[in-house]
């Protein structure tokens, strides 16, 4: 019985995670001209020092596969959001840097991104709720070999 509760809940979890960012992605494409995986670069860029970071850091950072994430850094290189830069210190590395577009779209995109996770996820739960699903959350993680990393 309570593993039909723990795997209801499991798929109950999947469900929303996919309605949520179906609904996220498909705001921030019509909205702000961005998809929600290159938001999510763009916010990693944005927040690094020097709003640069290498390659393999970028790909370790962002919720996305090493492929998805080179197919996100080719389409913003392609907008002038990105550019690829050479590691002077290290031939093999290229950095990833943010461009003065990017940086705009970035700052037009974040009200559309933010207004929708508080539409889609923050007004419907309470914080007595999130304390929950962050604790589960950290448990997850902890069982996969990973820690909670911060935004």
């Amino acid at each position: 019985m309570a593993s039909e509760i723990k795997l209801q809940a499991w798929f109950t979890f999947l469900q929303a995670h996919d309605a949520a960012t179906e609904s996220l992605d498909a705001e921030l494409r019509e909205r702000a001209g961005l998809t929600l995986s290159d938001y999510e670069v763009l916010l990693h860029l944005e927040r690094a020092a020097g709003t640069r970071l290498r390659m393999t850091d970028l790909a370790a950072s962002v919720l996305l596969t090493a492929s998805g994430t080179t197919r996100a850094v080719d389409r913003l290189e392609r907008d002038g959001f990105v550019r690829r830069v050479p590691d002077p210190d290290d031939g093999r590395a290229t950095f990833v840097a943010l461009t003065a577009a990017g940086r705009r779209r970035f700052r037009a995109a974040a009200p559309v991104h933010l207004a929708g996770v508080r539409a889609r996820f923050l007004d419907a739960i309470t914080k007595r709720d999130a304390e929950a699903l962050r604790a589960i959350a950290v448990k997850v993680l902890a069982a996969n070999g990973r820690a909670e990393r911060t935004l």
